[in-house]
């Protein structure tokens, strides 16, 4: 093999510059294949020598793999266009810089080579792509129980909170009419209104969890409406101080509320969105903060944004649950250890104000997120919620309606 190996350092140079030329050009080929080009022939020297075509296949293995990580057609070969182009290389230069007889007898030495490289590189390829599917069908299977874990926490959640309520309703209705059976109305006035209202805060909780599947529903969907209408953040601050200004006194809590630039410009937003999402992200930190504890609201200008931010010296989010909480009913514990409380300590709720504000502010072109040292109900080491909202000067247009505009201009026009 003398005569051949002579052959093959004889056009090395030409190869090697013929094939960088045509290979490069490729955008699907990475660097590293390229630059592995000379090892690949040098390989292939190694094998004339030897005999043993099986000593080509690590630099192949690197090839199939590498092509693996790039964004191509997963049911197609990757590698195998490239060896055809190697192959026509060989041929062509081993008949532009040898004798006619020296070519043909390279070629056909080469040949074994290439037929064992193509058995090799789509073997290869079969397997990767089989191991690829399998982990994908793991995937898949991984989000069916996951799906099918969220569908049962659904019910668990769904029947734990809707039972509080409507056990509220029943039971002060049972009352009501014990106590007009028994006594005379003008005479237990009082108490019966007492009682009413229990049935009114009983009908509201349900309205407020069914409004809210509602609005999880709506975002999932794609059909969230926002209303761009002229908002400052500051008055929506005072607003979700006065909601909660019963609970806070209630609980002890200290809630203070920090000026910072940008609360008190005109932006557009949609205010009662914006509104509902403060009081979920809020609500989140008082339910999560022991009694006497403190919520600080502030925040700070950014090109482009105002970042609100909600700290608190509560209980505190581990690093694994900080993404979840905004999760459809992804709350943190087991849901019979909270209580029934909407603003108790570790109150109960549906899982679903973190995640119906993730998805108002996204709808805004914001984002939310939490920060939080990890969980730790005596240390307390507290969380800090971030709203970013994108400042605007004027309300976005109605993309269908501008359509209708153009169309109608358009239709005027070609009227005159």
């Amino acid at each position: 093999m003398s005569s051949i190996t002579d052959s093959m350092n004889q056009i090395e140079a030409a190869w090697i510059a013929e094939a960088e030329q045509r290979l490069a050009s490729d955008e699907a080929i990475q660097r590293a294949i390229l630059d592995s080009l000379i090892r690949f022939y040098n390989l292939m020297i190694t094998v004339v020598e030897c005999g043993t075509p099986g000593m080509i296949e690590p630099i192949l293995d690197e090839w199939v793999r590498s092509s693996s990580r790039i964004e191509l057609d997963k049911h197609s070969s990757n590698v195998t266009p490239i060896l055809n182009q190697i192959f026509s290389i060989t041929v062509e230069t081993a008949r532009k810089n040898l004798e006619n007889g020296d070519a043909l007898a390279l070629i056909e030495t080469l040949l074994p080579v290439f037929t064992h490289s193509y058995l090799y590189v789509a073997q290869r390829e079969t397997q990767i792509q089989i191991e690829d599917m399998s982990a994908e069908l793991e995937e898949a299977r991984e989000s069916l129980e996951q799906l099918d874990k969220s569908k049962s926490d659904f019910i668990s959640i769904a029947a734990h909170e809707l039972k509080t309520p409507l056990t509220l309703i029943e039971g002060y209705t049972a009352m009501v009419r014990e106590q007009i059976s028994k006594e005379k109305e003008s005479q237990k006035e009082s108490q019966i209104e007492i009682l009413l209202q229990g049935i009114d805060h009983g009908t509201r909780r349900l309205h407020e969890i069914v409004d809210d599947m509602i609005d999880v529903s709506m975002i999932d969907n794609n059909l969230l409406k926002i209303n761009f209408q002229p908002v400052w953040i500051n008055r929506l601050l005072e607003l979700v101080r006065q909601e909660f200004s019963q609970t806070i006194e209630t609980r002890m809590l200290r809630f203070e509320i920090i000026p910072f630039a940008g609360s008190n410009e005109l932006t557009f937003g949609d205010g009662e969105r914006l509104y509902q999402v403060l009081c979920n992200v809020v609500s989140n930190s008082i339910k999560y903060t022991p009694d006497k504890g403190q919520i600080t609201i502030g925040g700070r200008i950014l090109p482009g944004f105002i970042e609100i931010t909600v700290a608190d010296t509560g209980i505190g989010i581990d690093p694994d649950d900080q993404t979840r909480i905004f999760e459809k009913f992804g709350r943190v514990g087991s849901v019979s250890l909270h209580s029934s409380g909407k603003t108790k300590f570790k109150g109960g709720g549906p899982g679903l104000g973190l995640p119906i504000a993730k998805g108002i502010i996204e709808a805004h072109g914001g984002a939310i997120w939490v920060e939080s040292e990890g969980f730790d109900e005596e240390r307390c080491p507290g969380a800090t919620f971030h709203v970013l909202l994108p400042i605007r000067k004027e309300a976005p247009e109605d993309k269908l309606a501008s359509l209708f505009r153009m169309v109608d201009k358009t239709q005027k026009e070609q009227s005159v």
